[in-house]
């Protein structure tokens, strides 16, 4: 651009009626949804049969790149994590902070771009919709799988729906393994065996060289699993989601500083005793520091009964020095 700023510019095919409601989906949307963890529109062209749409640069591109393409090296887990709420915060926002909420409808890898920071932003709005609108829909439209088995049956796509696309995002950041590609039938073969709860080591990604927190990969992927629940209604709200995560990362984060805090106290370790146990201690040192007083105050009573009891040899040896001798 003039102003020096690098800018991302998506045109749209001649012709095409869907890429037309796309593209005035987009802009009619994207043009009132400004938050930090979505792909933010800085302005279009329709002009001359052209359409072309003006995005805020993302410099690491999607993160399908870098989960399957060799230019990139393995994402560490704690970046995958950090990536998940990103994606996390930004469908909260869609779902619970616009007005009206808004569903996006193609949640995948690839519609997650990653900026300069790896701070991961979700794009592609052209088959979102306001939840107002009618969510009955003669075609199913979306990203074979993706897409929620509820509303391919149905044909009604709603917020749960969305919830479904990012358990098998997560999964995906677990796994490392494209959903088109087997990975739910890799899910549901270890969730037999988990009970969807701890065990999910099996399906780790093996990039990863066992370099994560196993208690963390467990509390992720039992998360992941509640969201693709073949049920809507059991599924997890986007802010219990991001609630989720949140605590996951905290839980991480209380564990390192614990494990360096005790790395740097080699010689000495606080524990924090209950307040019974306290007291108890504390009454025991009054005791030996009365017991030690009194051990000195009688040794020094011991010092000074000898001091006079030899005062007093003396003083018999020198009177009896002074008798006349017989």
């Amino acid at each position: 651009m003039g102003t020096g700023e690098t800018v991302a510019v998506k045109v749209l095919a001649t012709n095409s009626k869907q890429g037309e409601k796309e593209f005035q989906s987009e802009v009619s949307l994207l043009g009132r949804l400004h938050h930090r963890n979505l792909v933010n529109l800085v302005g279009y062209c329709a002009e001359k049969g052209q359409h072309m749409l003006v995005y805020v640069y993302m410099s690491n591109g999607s993160l399908a790149s870098h989960l399957y393409s060799d230019k990139h090296g393995p994402l560490s887990w704690d970046l995958r994590i950090y990536i998940a709420l990103d994606v996390a915060k930004g469908l909260e926002y869609l779902h619970d902070g616009a007005v009206p909420p808004v569903v996006h409808r193609d949640i995948k890898s690839s519609n997650i771009l990653l900026d300069r920071s790896m701070r991961a932003r979700v794009a592609d709005f052209g088959l979102s919709r306001e939840e107002m609108v009618n969510p009955h829909a003669s075609n199913v439209r979306g990203t074979f799988g993706y897409l929620d088995p509820e509303y391919i049956s149905s044909r009604a796509f709603t917020k749960k729906s969305d919830v479904y696309s990012f358990g098998v995002l997560l999964f995906e950041l677990v796994a490392g393994k494209n959903p088109q590609q087997g990975l739910m039938e890799l899910v549901d073969l270890a969730a037999m065996n988990t009970e969807g709860k701890v065990g999910w080591e099996e399906i780790v990604d093996s990039r990863l060289d066992g370099r994560f927190d196993t208690e963390q990969l467990n509390d992720v992927a039992a998360l992941a699993y509640k969201c693709v629940n073949r049920l809507s209604k059991k599924r997890p709200a986007m802010r219990d989601i991001v609630q989720a995560l949140c605590g996951a990362i905290n839980v991480k984060q209380r564990k390192n500083t614990l494990a360096r805090g005790l790395s740097n106290t080699d010689d000495e370790v606080v524990i924090e005793m209950p307040s019974h146990q306290t007291e108890t201690n504390t009454a025991i040192t009054e005791l030996k520091r009365q017991e030690s007083q009194n051990s000195t105050s009688s040794h020094r009573r011991q010092d000074s009964q000898t001091s006079i009891n030899e005062l007093r040899r003396q003083e018999s040896v020198d009177s009896s020095g002074d008798l006349p001798e017989v």
